[in-house]
């Protein structure tokens, strides 16, 4: 009986988690492919007192770690296999923000899992013992 609960349980979560609105589905399947270097971003920033730019990064930019400690990261495609990634602190008068720069064609209906090689193929050193 305990196991027919639990079942029943993840089934109608299963189904409560296609009920998303299509503007969620849109905002996470843009920040997914923003965080998979697809989307050219300008991230502008400002003095909110002065009303001035102190900084822009412009491209295939993903935003992370914002939180509490005021700091923002910002990891930039440069390459096929090139990467930047910078550092930000933000203070009580300067502050940030992030343009999409071209639309995107995402889906409220598809959804895609990619996997990294990297995390599927193991890492193989031969030793041939010479």
């Amino acid at each position: 009986m305990k196991k027919l609960f639990i079942v029943a349980t993840l089934s109608s979560l299963g189904l409560f988690a296609g009920c998303d609105r299509p503007a969620d589905v849109a905002s996470y399947n843009l920040s997914r492919a923003a965080d998979n270097f697809q989307v050219n971003r300008r991230i502008v920033f400002f003095n909110g007192i002065t009303d001035k730019y102190l900084m822009t990064i412009e491209g295939l930019c993903s935003l992370g770690n914002y939180d509490k400690s005021r700091e923002l990261t910002v990891t930039c495609k440069t390459g096929q296999d090139s990467y930047k990634k910078h550092f930000l602190g933000l203070s009580d008068n300067v502050s940030f923000f992030a343009e999409q720069i071209e639309d995107q064609k995402v889906s409220t209906y598809h959804y895609k899992v990619q996997f990294r090689p990297q995390s599927i193929i193991p890492s193989v050193e031969i030793d041939v013992g010479r």
